[in-house]
Parts: structure tokens; C-alpha cells; sequence
């Protein structure tokens, strides 16, 4: 079987299996597993970017898929009324009194000579500027959550177009990979791995503590959306008109109509970045990346700057989880920071570019769509599997009971054997690098 043939046969398998979900339980089961396996396939690219191209070892996803859905918030939600004044500017003052401290120590390390006077002049400013900032920024703090917190309590977004969410997301968490990358990238792979980990629980832990900058725990709900509301629709009577000349139910219709368009604009987005994934694969730079991948010793002997490469491919793979990340905030409506586990955000994304075939875009695609299409389904079909097991089985026997209870961890068993088997008859994936 030719290359080309054997990969559109693994999309027509996958796309048929969503298509049976469809058919066997509903369309909007299956449409919902459409989107995800977009946004999924978007956050793999991210992560094959960083891992196919440049061999870097990031276990930090969860964090810049959080930050993803952070700029939502502070892009889209409107702002709150009287926060700015109350206490706003001074968490800006504070947190730009916390950065010029930074600088200004580095600034004395750098120039000022070994010595107990650069120690103490490090200390003094380090000690100080603590003090500054908690002063200016925890009154700030106090006012801005004190404002109608059961509602809101937070300082609240710019009230642009939720679209304009996604892009501001990339930004947001490429921002923040580069002052990860200046001072990570030069750690050994497995030092990088354990850093990667320890910022993104950071930064989750400062969007469940922070409730100024988007409610915290108490989440952040009724986000804008970019297509219509399923209510305004039902009570168009155009749209009812159409949906029971189709025949179908107009609460279903809506359903499956709003869906389809967040499909379509979901596709959009995963068709340009694959695009761009690709030419950057296939161009100078791609070829160059993969050189230092294999042999970072050889590329350094060549000329390159490998510590600046490793920083762009960081924050181009962490930029676009970021995009995934805000997208799926708005499909939720929510931002819900409680929700942001390892197990889902950055070991799933993982195993969907080592089975879809790391190093390459189109595997890292298939791995998105059918890493997360098992992920959905596997538990519903390992309880119907242990319903039939233990049908002759006698009412309250404890081993009929034990066997449909254990149905809930069939997802995480599945993946796991999926995972070896790909890595013992398959170990570059089901569409390898070429």
C-alpha cells in the first residue's frame, strides 16, 4: 500500500468513526468530538513543533493552554465597572515596580564586580522592592475583589471581539515562553522536562489564587461567543421554519447548527496553522532545526546559535497552544481553572503526537482526532463491553459489580495499551517522520 493511500485510509477511519458516533447515538455527540479533535489536533501541532522539530522536551502544555484561555477573559469580557479606579492601577504600578526590580538586580549583577558590595546592593534592592510591591499591590488587590464578589471581583477583559481572543492567546503564552525559554533552555532535557512541569502548575496556581485577574476558583462564565446563541435561533421563526421543513426538532437543530459553525471556524484555523507548520518543515530553517535536533554538537560547529533556535521553536509551539487553549475556552463559554490537569492537557496531547508520528505535522493531525475520539468514547463502549461480560451474571454479585465499576478506568488503560502497542510495532507513529 502506497504512503498517500495508507494516510487518507487512517483519516477515512477516523472521520467514519466519528461519522458511526453520529449515526449510533447522536450528532451532537459527535460534532462535540469534532471540535475537540480540532482544537486537539491544533494543540498537537504545538506540541510537534517543539518536540518533531527541535527535539525539546516540554511537559509544560497545561500552562500555556491555560494561559489560551486566560486572554479570552482579558480580551473579550467586558470590563468591570469602577474596578480600574478602585484598585487597577495600582496592581499596574505594583506589578511594574516588581519588574523594574528585576532588572535593576540584574543590572547590579552584571555591573558591578564580585564583591560583598554587590551582595548587599543585590539584597537591598531585592529586599526593598519586595516591600514596594506588596505595598502598592495588595490594598490594590483588596479593592478590586471587594467589588461585587459573589458577580465579579475581578478587574474584567477589553470587550473586543471574542475572535480577536485567539490570536491574543497565542501572544499571551509566546510572551510568556520567552521568559521561560531565557532562562530554561539552557538546562539538559530532562532539567527543561521538570522546569516545564513546575511553571505551568505556577502558573495554574496563580490563575486559581489571583481571583483580580479572572475570579480564580470562583471561574469566569457567560463568555462572548463568535456564533449565534442556540436560544436566539429557536426563536427565529426562520429557522424553525427550516428545521421543521428538514424535519428535525428546532432545540436539536440549534444544537447541531451552532456546532457546525464553530466546525467550520475551527477547520479554518487548523488548515492555516497546519499550512504554515508545513512550509516551515519544508523550508531552510525547518532543515536546520531538524540538523540541530539530531546533533546539536555538529550544528553548534557549523555556526549555529542553537540556544536562540531552541527559544524561537519554544515560543512559535507554546504560541500556538495558546491559540488552542483560547479556543477552547470559548467553545466552553467558561474559564474554569480548577479543570487544568496534567492527564489532560499535556500527557493526552503527548500521546497523540507519538502515535500520530512525531516529526510529522499530518501524524500529530490523525493523533489529535483519534487520540481524543478514544479518549471520549472509550468509556461509554468499556461499559456496554462490561454490561454484555456480566449479563449472566447474578443481580448484586460482587464481581458483576466490580467489573462495571472498573468501566470508569477503561480510558486511561486504553491509552495506555494503545501507547505501547504504537510503540512496540509502530515506534514513529502511524504516520512517521519522512
Amino acid at each position: 500500500m502506497s504512503e498517500n493511500l495508507k494516510n487518507t485510509a487512517l483519516f477515512v477511519l477516523v472521520f467514519a468513526l466519528i461519522a458511526l458516533t453520529g449515526i449510533m447515538q447522536s450528532w451532537n455527540v459527535a460534532l462535540l468530538i469534532l471540535n475537540m479533535g480540532l482544537i486537539s489536533a491544533i494543540m498537537a501541532l504545538g506540541v510537534n513543533l517543539q518536540w518533531g522539530f527541535a527535539g525539546l522536551f516540554n511537559v509544560g502544555v497545561m500552562g500555556f493552554v491555560a494561559l489560551g484561555g486566560l486572554a479570552v477573559v482579558l480580551t473579550s469580557a467586558a470590563p468591570v465597572p469602577g474596578a480600574w479606579s478602585a484598585g487597577g492601577w495600582r496592581i499596574v504600578i505594583a506589578l511594574l515596580a516588581g519588574a523594574g526590580t528585576i532588572i535593576a538586580t540584574v543590572m547590579v549583577r552584571q555591573r558591578m564586580a564580585e564583591g560583598r558590595a554587590r551582595n548587599v546592593s543585590t539584597l537591598a534592592i531585592l529586599v526593598g522592592g519586595f516591600f514596594l510591591y506588596r505595598g502598592i499591590f495588595d490594598p490594590g488587590v483588596e479593592a478590586v475583589e471587594a467589588i461585587n464578589p459573589a458577580l465579579q471581583g475581578n478587574l474584567g477583559g477589553l470587550n473586543l471581539p471574542v475572535l480577536l481572543a485567539w490570536p491574543m492567546g497565542g501572544l499571551l503564552a509566546a510572551g510568556v515562553a520567552w521568559l521561560i525559554g531565557k532562562t530554561a533552555l539552557g538546562l539538559r532535557s530532562d532539567y527543561l522536562a521538570i522546569a516545564t512541569l513546575g511553571i505551568a502548575e505556577i502558573i495554574i496556581a496563580v490563575m486559581k489564587n489571583e481571583d483580580w485577574l479572572a475570579r480564580g476558583v470562583k471561574n469566569v462564565v457567560g463568555l462572548d461567543r463568535p456564533v449565534p446563541y442556540e436560544i436566539d435561533l429557536q426563536n427565529s421563526s426562520a429557522f424553525v421554519n427550516r428545521a421543521e421543513g428538514l424535519g428535525m426538532d428546532p432545540a436539536t437543530a440549534s444544537s447541531i447548527f451552532v456546532k457546525l459553525n464553530y466546525s467550520v471556524l475551527f477547520a479554518i484555523v487548523l488548515i492555516l496553522i497546519f499550512v504554515m507548520a508545513q512550509l516551515a518543515l519544508k523550508s531552510p530553517w525547518g532543515r536546520m532545526m531538524r540538523a540541530i535536533r539530531d546533533n546539536e554538537v555538529a550544528a553548534e560547529a557549523m555556526g549555529k546559535d542553537v540556544t536562540n533556535r531552541h527559544l524561537q521553536i519554544f515560543v512559535l509551539g507554546s504560541a500556538v497552544c495558546g491559540i488552542g487553549g483560547a479556543m477552547m475556552t470559548t467553545l466552553d463559554g467558561q474559564l474554569t481553572p480548577g479543570t487544568y490537569q496534567p492527564l489532560r492537557y499535556t500527557f493526552l496531547i503527548w500521546v497523540m503526537v507519538i502515535v500520530g508520528g512525531s516529526g510529522n505535522n499530518l501524524g500529530a493531525v490523525l493523533g489529535g482526532f483519534l487520540i481524543w475520539f478514544l479518549w471520549v468514547q472509550v468509556e461509554p463502549m468499556g461499559l456496554w463491553l462490561m454490561q454484555v461480560i456480566t449479563a449472566g451474571m447474578a443481580e448484586g454479585s460482587a464481581l458483576k459489580k466490580h467489573l462495571i465499576d472498573s468501566a470508569a478506568h477503561m480510558r486511561l488503560l486504553t491509552m495506555g495499551v494503545i501507547l505501547l502497542l504504537v510503540l512496540r510495532f509502530s515506534p514513529r507513529g502511524l504516520i512517521p517522520e519522512k
